[in-house]
């Protein structure tokens, strides 16, 4: 090892052994390191090497590894701003800018409707609205997406962080914080691939299933209707029976907006006649153009300012409670701290004040601090790769996790409950013609000033105008086509479908899509526990199977394997040797397959099917194996198993062994009872055939049976066919009653040959 450098302190070194000991001395002379020896207890026994590591200073091995990290392509990979803004435009600006402004106009009563969702108030639904943007403008990889409430992260928040205190937003703050670390610490150990078991089937049921809950929660508002309960099923029973109580202007206008949104909605599927070449659009008509595009895009903001005048109106003529309205909304930013993990609120029923800590929040947020964080990554993820698809660009998925979970934290020092993409709004940014993520912070922007100066314009906005804008926003993400192409594509996706939609209903959302996931999954392993066996006999019984060997199957290959040896198991025909076809086999076989004595798979495995071969004086052969697969089963220790090249082969090198013999498993002991040998059992514990039993000579030694082949010259103890004696001690138990005894010793004393 002389003249060889270490590669991370590059300091030579070398190892010289003494004669005698394993003493090792350093050729360094540049170092002040003391040297190690090393003395063996056993000349015999290999010296251990040893070499000593030089001392090296704490700080130059930090400013080495902070180097070799910390460059400008790790810089550009983790903060993706530094690759586009140098570039920054006017042009860039300029479509940003109208993006941004577009967006806020979509995302301003939306952030309002999406709050009475979460069960919070208005405002919490604005702080939602702007801390993401400005975060994803730094860290994300998508010029699309923006950040903030939606419907499903609502629903969500509503589901597993209501506080047992009215308008308490401590559980909602707690729980986008614990979704911003999970997300960031799944972005940073790459486990943005844990999204993908998450199927299609499952979190369209999963989707439209919350659109139709969050849809039917809305009614209400639409109604006029008073103390609905939030669970779905006594929703829509209590709904139903208070129908004679609904508020007359409520309907009237609910049901207007309704029709107002989705008129102006179809004006976006507009498609105008497009110039020619040499054909230019006056300018009239292209301002007119844009101004139907843009009202369509702003639809809900346009909604909002009606209704809201429509509703000053009357409270100025003294009709202020005809329609009814959302009510003041506090002014000004949120306060910037973290979340507290506690909570006070006075119980009713006790009448005393009960103090909630940190693992009260957890416990009432249960699952949720799994469910949620990988909702938000889900719904991110899948808006931000089909709109890179669509505008031909590239987005890193492990990035957007450390997006949205930096996000996610971020946003819970102001008093943002959990956020993610919203498509809706991601639709409109691309529309407007955003040109970088910039444009999220023109929208972070616009929200803030809304907190600052128009809150106090609000309180006018009518409730069943939010819950208009809420059904329309929901219902548009039920797919009802799906279950079509289900039955036309692929019918077992409908299975997971159908289960998490009924669940979600039945049990709640948060159960629903733990079921399906589960569901699929089970669905996923099933060919593994199941895979296609089949049979052909030819000389032998061969048998093939479509995939590789793993231990959810063991048991049923095994059972298999038993059923096929017999060409006709019914008519009680003897058992033929098995051939293995191994062509699928192309990974390696874990510890449960090769070994049956593993006590938690309950003895399954290939021994145990060998030792089945062996007793019904049958062989086992693998035919086509790879070589490393062949090197596993060695180093398994598993005996008896024929290896063929071929099927060809195989089948000849069984018709050998069954000349020959061919088993290399060894006697462990044999049994004499009354002077005869009445059985012998191999190391494995597996009985000898009694055709294949040896004989006890009169002198004490042991012979094989006529029809095997003779034992070989100069050994007491002959080799068996196919059995072997070893060259160890053989134990020869003797088992006698009280007539025989004397005539091979005491019943107590065991005879031991040696060969």
């Amino acid at each position: 090892m002389e003249g060889e450098s270490d590669p991370l302190l590059e300091k030579p070194w070398s190892v010289q052994r003494s004669q005698g000991h394993g003493t090792f001395h350093s050729s360094s002379q540049r170092s002040s390191a003391t040297d190690i020896y090393f003395h063996s207890e056993d000349e015999d026994d290999s010296l251990r090497e040893i070499s000593r590591l030089p001392e090296v200073s704490l700080l130059a091995t930090m400013k080495r590894y902070v180097k070799e990290c910390c460059n400008v392509h790790d810089a550009k990979k983790k903060f993706p701003i530094i690759k586009w803004l140098p570039k920054y435009s006017f042009l860039d600006a300029q479509g940003d800018i109208i993006s941004g402004l577009t967006v806020a106009m979509t995302v301003l009563p939306q952030g309002l409707a999406y709050a009475v969702v979460a069960g919070l108030p208005l405002q919490y639904g604005l702080y939602s609205a702007f801390m993401g943007c400005f975060v994803y403008t730094i860290l994300g990889t998508s010029k699309d997406i923006t950040l903030g409430p939606t419907a499903i992260m609502s629903l969500m928040t509503a589901t597993f962080a209501t506080s047992p205190r009215e308008n308490d937003p401590t559980y909602a703050l707690s729980l986008t914080l614990i979704c911003g670390v999970v997300q960031a610490l799944m972005g940073l150990l790459h486990l943005g691939i844990m999204v993908n078991f998450i199927s299609y089937p499952v979190i369209n049921a999963f989707t439209s299933a919350a659109a139709i809950t969050i849809a039917f929660g809305q009614v209400k508002g639409v109604l006029g209707l008073r103390d609905i309960p939030k669970d779905f099923l006594e929703q829509v029973y209590e709904t139903c029976r208070k129908i004679p109580e609904t508020r007359v202007w409520d309907l009237t206008m609910g049901l207007s907006s309704i029709v107002i949104l989705i008129l102006m909605m179809q004006l976006r599927k507009i498609k105008w006649h497009q110039p020619g070449p040499n054909e230019r659009i006056p300018m009239p008509v292209l301002m007119f153009r844009k101004f139907v595009w843009l009202s369509s895009i702003g639809a809900n903001a346009i909604l909002v300012v009606i209704t809201a005048g429509i509703a000053a109106i009357l409270d100025v003529h003294g009709h202020g409670d005809a329609v009814s309205t959302i009510g003041e909304v506090q002014a000004g930013l949120p306060p910037f701290k973290p979340p507290s993990f506690s909570s006070d609120y006075y119980d009713t029923q006790t009448n005393t004040t009960v103090h909630l800590d940190a693992g009260d929040i957890f416990s009432h947020i249960g699952t949720g601090i799994i469910v949620v964080p990988i909702l938000g990554l889900v719904e991110a993820i899948a808006i931000g790769r089909a709109f890179a698809r669509q505008n031909n660009y590239r987005i890193e998925p492990n990035q957007e996790l450390i997006a949205i979970g930096i996000a996610n934290i971020m946003s819970s020092f102001v008093s943002s409950y959990p956020v993610t993409g919203s498509f809706s709004r991601t639709a409109v940014n691309s529309q407007s013609g955003v040109r970088t993520p910039m444009g999220g912070m023109v929208t972070g922007g616009i929200i803030i000033l809304s907190l600052l100066f128009l809150t106090p314009l609000f309180k006018y906005i009518p409730q069943p105008a939010l819950a208009a804008i809420i059904i329309v926003a929901v219902v548009q993400m039920i797919d009802y086509e799906i279950i079509l192409n289900f039955w036309k594509i692929e019918k077992l996706a409908f299975v997971p479908w159908g289960v998490t939609f009924l669940v979600s209903f039945g049990l709640g959302l948060e159960y629903g899509i733990l079921v399906g996931i589960g569901v699929h999954l089970m669905i996923l392993l099933y060919p593994v526990a199941r895979p296609k066996i089949t049979a052909k006999y030819l000389d032998y019984v061969v048998i093939t199977f479509n995939q590789s060997i793993r231990y959810p199957s063991v048991e049923y290959l095994q059972n298999k394997v038993q059923q096929y040896m017999y060409k006709n198991q019914d008519a009680g025909g003897p058992p033929m040797s098995v051939i293995l076809d191994c062509q699928h086999l192309t990974t390696s076989l874990d510890y449960t397959t090769m070994m049956a004595s593993c006590f938690i798979y309950l003895y399954h495995g290939l021994i145990e099917i060998i030792a089945d071969f062996k007793r019904k004086d049958v062989h086992f052969s693998m035919a086509g194996c790879k070589k490393s697969i062949i090197k596993e089963l060695k180093h398994a220790d598993i005996k008896d198993i024929i290896f063929g090249d071929t099927i060809e082969d195989a089948i000849k090198k069984i018709h050998e062994a069954e000349q020959h013999g061919s088993f290399e498993d060894q006697l462990e002991s044999i049994t004499i009872i009354k002077g005869r040998l009445a059985g012998a059992t191999a190391v494995n514990a597996t009985p000898v055939p009694s055709r294949r039993l040896p004989r006890l000579s009169p002198n004490g030694g042991l012979e094989t049976s006529p029809e095997m082949p003779a034992p070989a010259p100069a050994t007491r103890i002959a080799r068996l066919s196919p059995v072997r004696v070893p060259e160890t001690n053989l134990a020869i138990s003797e088992e006698s009653d009280s007539d025989d005894e004397g005539k091979f010793g005491s019943p107590d004393q065991d005879k031991t040959l040696r060969m």
